[in-house]
């Protein structure tokens, strides 16, 4: 893909991700950089009940695409994702869940330990 063409907050993002994933020797940024840089229509979509299926308790999750309001959570956890679908973004904020943007999750957790990607 050309980077003319490309959206200006992405390519910021995968610019950090390389860098973080090589100062940290983190693979699970290099692996999000690879599922991120693919193209609008291969990327991920991920429902709130595959999230609550695949987590636990206090877990670290990082989506690489958008997340979507379809089921519901019954527990806390920290989710950053690329975007989120409002009626998303609503049920994981009164669930108690931390939202963030894939940009803070890799500030707050540069060498990736224990960050689970669901896709």
């Amino acid at each position: 893909m050309s980077l003319r063409f490309m959206d200006k907050r992405r390519l910021y993002l995968l610019n950090l991700l390389r860098r973080s994933a090589y100062q940290h020797r983190a693979p699970v940024w290099r692996r999000v950089r690879e599922l991120l840089s693919r193209s609008r229509r291969r990327r991920m979509s991920v429902n709130i009940s595959k999230i609550n299926r695949y987590s636990g308790d206090g877990d670290v999750i990082v989506v690489p695409g958008k997340v979507l309001g379809s089921g519901s959570i019954d527990h806390k956890v920290v989710v950053g994702a690329y975007k989120y679908s409002l009626k998303a973004k609503m049920k994981l904020e009164e669930a108690g869940c931390e939202v963030l943007t894939i940009e803070e999750l890799v500030r707050r957790y540069p060498d990736g330990k224990g960050v689970k990607i669901i896709i």
